[in-house]
């Protein structure tokens, strides 16, 4: 096979896509807090999507509502304020919030049950209140045999000095929570030359992957936008696993016109990649990526021609008998394909480069360096990088 159709991959790249955010568990995660303590604020940060809506002065959920989007594995359920009105508010609050618990229970459904507690407390309070102690000691009482892990999110948290001081005064409480987490969940601007910089959700992101369910870990991944390093990790470790499967597939080994082999491997690779960043590609731009990674060495694809000038990119491969795909050459390709698609999904992550760019002279640039230098890094028989 001497030509490959890019955008014929890029189909079957979206087919697998959509094939595994359909598969993708829903996970929930419910808020808890006093108004206006930036419950909305910092969901809107933490994942991709808007999910909750935001207000100044009053409170703006005024009872427990679910926020979720088409297409997107998340329900936040949102809670009222927790206001200090009593005993009588505190119970009643406990109560509706013990029936959403125990419904989702009920249903021995996973994908209804409450996978998360984030109980936010502001750092501007200054104080952490009594009936906020006897409100979460109440509600973890009464959730012993649930088991759901509740993270105290100090939220809007300009002064870490005074952010600090009130973790330590929660400290001291010991309330049986997972964690206690300062966090400021986007810029704050002080004055006209003074901001102070968002910081914390890449912690608190940390936090929830560990604690939540296994079943819920890929899908926390792929829905929060905080922590960028969680998505890259997750993606190398897809990468491995991949480009190890390929080493296996070449080892038999099979020759480069009929390397089609090798195709379905780094497809699913791909979506798997595009999956855990949470991004939603268009056809083109994901056949812009496949033409400036595989079309531009050959890679597993562009057949007997491009042999030679593979070989040549890739330490140690030397020259190979009737142009055969070795199980090194094999990871070696598959590795340098899944370590450039992640350097495209981290710099759109950031921001640093647009869909768009993709298409562009400067894109395809990008593409086929960051390709090309991922080849030239000596590696073993798995595809793994070695000094």
């Amino acid at each position: 096979m001497d030509y490959f159709d890019p955008s014929d991959i890029a189909e079957k790249i979206l087919d697998a896509l959509r094939k595994e955010r359909k598969e993708m568990k829903n996970m929930n995660v419910m808020l808890l807090g006093k108004t206006g303590v930036g419950k909305s604020t910092l969901i809107n940060n933490l994942f991709n999507e808007r999910l909750a809506e935001t207000g100044i002065g009053k409170p703006v959920t005024q009872k427990i509502q679910q926020h979720s989007k088409e297409n997107f594995p998340l329900t936040i359920f949102d809670t009222p304020g927790l206001e200090l009105g009593g005993d009588n508010a505190i119970e009643s609050l406990l109560k509706e919030i013990n029936e959403q618990i125990r419904k989702g229970i009920r249903s021995g459904d996973m994908e209804k049950v409450i996978h998360c507690i984030l109980y936010c407390v502001s750092a501007g309070s200054h104080r952490f209140e009594e009936e906020e102690k006897k409100f979460i000691r109440l509600f973890l009482d009464e959730n012993k045999d649930t088991n759901i892990p509740v993270i105290i999110v100090i939220t809007q948290a300009v002064s870490k000095k005074d952010a600090k001081e009130l973790q330590s005064c929660i400290e001291a409480e010991n309330l049986g929570v997972s964690q206690i987490v300062p966090v400021l969940a986007e810029d704050y601007e002080l004055d006209e030359d003074m901001v102070v910089r968002a910081y914390g959700l890449d912690r608190l992101s940390e936090i929830i992957y560990e604690i939540v369910p296994d079943a819920m870990k890929k899908t926390f991944v792929s829905v929060q936008k905080a922590n960028i390093k969680l998505k890259t990790q997750k993606s190398h470790a897809i990468v491995a696993a991949t480009a190890a499967g390929a080493g296996a597939t070449g080892a038999i080994p099979i020759p480069f016109a009929d390397s089609l082999a090798l195709i379905p491997e780094q497809i699913a690779m791909l979506a798997s990649i595009t999956t855990v960043f949470g991004l939603s590609l268009e056809k083109s731009a994901i056949a812009a990526i496949v033409s400036g990674t595989l079309g531009t060495a050959g890679a597993t694809v562009a057949g007997k021609t491009a042999v030679s000038g593979i070989l040549k990119l890739i330490p140690g491969a030397g020259s190979v008998a009737g142009g055969v795909v070795s199980g090194g050459v094999a990871a070696a390709l598959t590795a340098a394909l899944g370590e450039a698609y992640i350097a495209v999904m981290v710099a759109i992550a950031k921001g640093e480069m647009k869909e768009g760019d993709l298409k562009t002279e400067k894109g395809r640039k990008f593409l086929s360096e960051t390709f090309k230098n991922a080849l030239k890094l000596k590696r073993n028989e798995k595809g793994e990088r070695i000094e």
